[in-house]
């Protein structure tokens, strides 16, 4: 048996065909859908990037212990229990966190790897000048370092043969072609795109140029994390510029569907396609990610399997499941293999065979902010109990941040405590939350969990699916946050996430 994840990264699933959208170019989703299950009922689980691929080696949420991070010494890896157990585990991605001090321990536990470097702010070409300023809205190119490499990347991006989402999917598809006689593989194809910034190629834009206006307007391809301030001219921009790049991953998707037609592949291949997260495109007046609760725009992703073994296709499913959790245990299973003790994820076999509920309700957030749930009906935001957002503590092995390891006046009064019901029997670190954090690059301080600045908040999200208007309903609230309770126990969630959640 072999199978192939395609993951992109930020994917709004309400840009996509199969999921309603009537205006982005996306023929190869709607082909995927054709050809595969697709899931209504997909949510995340810990977020963002780093947390969200530590779920899914682990197959459990990981956000309630610690924030962004690598694989701890202790965690389960689903594609080295796959290469320990004589099956192929490859990577290829353009995903950059992987290379940086907080994500260094994930790419190892594959059998083999390959990076493809140039995405975002990645520290790749070295140029001591400042490279040419771009016309763009809101930003001084040079100002800071994840915007100023960003720039010299781009000069060395001209074509679309040159992006790394495009070199990353020609390596997949070489791999392909080079062992699709073999068996017992699985390769993980993983590019950074539809991430921002929306940098793309023009063949792309001009699906959209209606949208992009006038050419000499200011370019906006990279909106920060922030409230929307911007005419409606610059928002409609950058979502031609987002709408672009996911026509551009939809180009990319459409080959490794034809490399599949081609040699046959959907005899014996399972083929899983998912996203981390969706993205904020100005709904709720706000960009991207973080600084909000995490809305159904950003929550309830898009998510495709084909199942050669039922070979089921063309239909929805509509059991709540959580891919970031989920995706572990069901590819175990495809191999053969049993999932550990300490995965809390579901094995989606009878799911995909059936439509059968592996759940009745799932966990979702970041560390620090809203610890939310929901059940398919109604999501549920739970707000910390007091502004000041504590207790909260990072417990940890491995002390690092996105790009940098903990700061020392950060350990100085680190305790170490017993372990949890996954650390196999690891006494950890457990440290304090500062409440603000440096991001390097990033010109300054962000909010370690500014989302927690919301109150509660309940939503019933099949009357009201864009959750404009929540609701106040004591008994479903009593309802929904004793389930939460005992989710976060199945979770051995820390005693102080219940006092700091007022629970």
């Amino acid at each position: 048996m072999k199978a192939i994840m395609v993951m992109f990264d930020s994917l709004n699933r309400h840009m996509l065909p199969p999921y309603g959208c009537d205006w982005v170019h996306a023929p190869n989703f709607q082909r995927l859908a054709d050809r595969s299950l697709t899931f209504d009922r997909s949510y995340i689980c810990s977020m963002p990037c780093m947390p969200a691929r530590r779920d899914l080696h682990t197959g459990r949420p990981n956000f309630l212990h610690r924030s962004w991070g690598p694989l701890e010494p202790f965690d389960d890896s689903v594609p080295r229990l796959l290469r320990d157990n004589g099956i192929s585990s490859h990577l290829i991605s353009d995903h950059q966190h992987y290379w940086e001090t907080g994500g260094a321990t994930y790419h190892t536990q594959y059998s083999t790897w390959q990076f493809h470097r140039g995405q975002e702010g990645d520290p790749w070409m070295g140029q001591v000048a400042d490279p040419p300023e771009l016309n763009a809205h809101g930003r001084n190119a040079l100002n800071t370092g994840l915007e100023r490499q960003d720039r010299i990347n781009r000069q060395f991006i001209k074509r679309e043969a040159d992006q790394p989402q495009t070199r990353t999917f020609a390596a997949g598809l070489d791999f392909i072609k080079r062992n699709h006689t073999e068996d017992n593989w699985f390769l993980q194809i993983e590019t950074f795109d539809p991430h921002e910034p929306f940098f793309n190629q023009s063949d792309y834009r001009e699906h959209y140029k209606d949208l992009m206006g006038d050419r000499t307007a200011p370019l906006f391809d990279w909106p920060s994390y922030s409230k929307v301030t911007e005419s409606s001219e610059l928002m409609a921009q950058c979502r031609g510029h987002y709408a672009a790049l996911v026509s551009m991953c939809d180009a990319r998707l459409g080959e490794v569907l034809d490399e599949m037609d081609r040699l046959n592949l959907w005899q014996d291949t399972m083929l899983l396609v998912w996203t981390d997260h969706g993205f904020l495109l100005g709904e709720h007046d706000w960009w991207a990610k973080h600084r909000t609760p995490w809305y159904q725009e950003l929550a309830n992703t898009p998510f495709f399997i084909w199942d050669p073994r039922g070979g089921q296709r063309g239909e929805r499913r509509q059991s709540l499941v959580q891919p970031s959790i989920d995706l572990g245990p069901t590819l175990l299973d495809f191999f053969g293999l049993e999932s550990t003790p300490d995965m809390l994820g579901k094995n989606l076999c009878e799911a995909i065979a059936t439509d059968a509920e592996v759940r009745d309700a799932a966990i979702f957030g970041i560390h620090g902010g809203h610890v939310n749930l929901t059940d398919g009906c109604y999501v549920y935001m739970r707000a910390p109990a007091g502004v000041e957002n504590e207790p909260l503590f990072d417990y940890t092995l491995m002390p690092t941040r996105i790009r940098e390891m903990f700061k020392p006046e950060d350990l100085r009064e680190i305790e170490m405590v017993s372990s949890f019901s996954f650390s196999k029997d690891c006494s950890l670190m457990k440290i304090r939350r500062p409440s603000f954090e440096e991001f390097p690059g990033s010109g300054g301080k962000r909010s370690v969990g500014p989302e927690h600045l919301f109150e509660n908040l309940l939503f019933d999200i099949e009357s009201d699916p864009g959750q404009l208007q929540p609701i106040d309903d004591s008994s479903i609230e009593a309802k929904l946050s004793a389930r939460l309770v005992e989710l976060m126990k199945e979770c051995d969630a820390p005693k102080e996430q219940f006092q700091r959640l007022g629970l």
